[in-house]
């Protein structure tokens, strides 16, 4: 005789007797593992609802201490490090910032521009003057020119009178 095992069918067995027993003993395996849950929720369900009711409790007690905390930790970093943050940020800020460029031309150019302004300025006001001058003089001329003709018109009146 073999020692191997026959896994040959035999003319009698059924095909689905195999299936046929798994599904038997996993109904009985539900069944069983519902009446478990069953007993334990029976056992349990007081015990969780008093542990609700403890946690509900100390939660409440809990956000009863650690709100004026907040407050204090609220205003301490309102007051005193939000300064003092600030104050370090900035001097970070100017320690890790890379030196400005030198501007020569920048100069020069303003000098120059300043230079060319006085200039202008100069020439109008040197203009004007001479415009002045020329316009006292024109009008000197005109003045002059008038009494000239004045006195030499009384003339020949008086000659001809």
């Amino acid at each position: 005789m073999s020692l191997k095992k026959n896994t040959r069918r035999k003319p009698g067995q059924m095909a689905g007797s195999g299936l046929g027993r798994t599904q038997t003993a996993m109904r009985q395996g539900l069944s069983a593992a519902r009446d478990g849950a069953s007993a334990a929720k029976e056992r349990m369900g007081p015990a969780a609802q008093q542990s609700r009711e403890m946690a509900a409790a100390r939660m409440l007690a809990l956000r009863g201490w650690s709100a004026p905390v907040l407050r204090q930790a609220a205003k301490y970093v309102e007051t005193d490090l939000s300064p003092k943050m600030s104050s370090m940020l900035a001097q970070t800020a100017d320690r890790v910032e890379p030196p400005r460029p030198a501007r020569r031309g920048r100069k020069a150019v303003v000098a120059l521009l300043a230079g060319v302004t006085a200039a202008g300025v100069a020439g109008a006001v040197l203009t004007r003057r001479n415009a002045a001058q020329e316009a006292e003089m024109m009008s000197d001329e005109s003045t002059s020119d008038k009494a000239d003709s004045e006195s030499a018109d009384d003339q020949v009146r008086s000659h001809s009178g």
